[in-house]
């Protein structure tokens, strides 16, 4: 995926930064969920990075946007574990 490609969608930003850093990962055995790893420097360097994503009206994404969409995205997720992994 290249930056041209997420920039301009706050939401994909942030997943890209989330992904990219290791912040999050997909379970190996069900690809329908992410997991929240709890890895604070991971999910700063998230932040680092989303902040350094430039759109294509050459502006960056504001930190406080940035913030609160990284907290979205992270509250919806299984945090530390895989919930169906677990529930067997």
């Amino acid at each position: 995926m290249f930056t041209k490609d997420y920039a301009d969608d706050l939401s994909a930003t942030v997943r890209y930064a989330l992904e990219t850093t290791r912040a999050v990962a997909l379970c190996p055995f069900h690809s329908e969920v992410t997991i929240r790893i709890g890895d604070d420097a991971a999910e700063s360097h998230a932040f680092e990075r989303a902040k350094k994503v430039v759109k294509s009206d050459g502006a960056n994404w504001e930190p406080k946007v940035l913030r609160e969409e990284i907290g979205r995205q992270l509250s919806e997720l299984a945090d530390g574990t895989c919930p169906l992994c677990a529930s067997h």
